[in-house]
């Protein structure tokens, strides 16, 4: 009987052993990591968070006036032009 001994690497060793260096694919995920610092420490905000909600929120707030200007032209001056209703103040 013949005994083999197989030698088992560990993936550090082979990277190290290939000199491949610190290139783990677990890694890859985190190219995109939000290194932002936090506006409160304990708080899991971080500015780049702030800025985004304060650019979307101000962004509905426009679209939001936009259709309520559209809405109040369609009551007062549309609508009462294309004989749909008459409104309240000129009966």
């Amino acid at each position: 009987m013949i005994l083999i001994k197989l030698q088992h690497m560990g993936e550090a060793r082979r990277r190290s052993k290939n000199d491949l260096g610190n290139q783990n694919p677990k890694n890859k995920h985190q190219v995109g990591k939000n290194d932002s610092p936090r506006i409160i420490d304990w708080l899991p905000l971080t500015v780049k968070q702030r800025n985004k909600f304060l650019e979307i929120t101000v962004q509905g707030g426009w679209i939001g006036i936009g259709l309520l200007a559209v809405i109040w032209i369609v009551v007062r001056i549309v609508g009462p032009a294309a004989g749909w209703w008459v409104p309240a103040d000129l009966h």
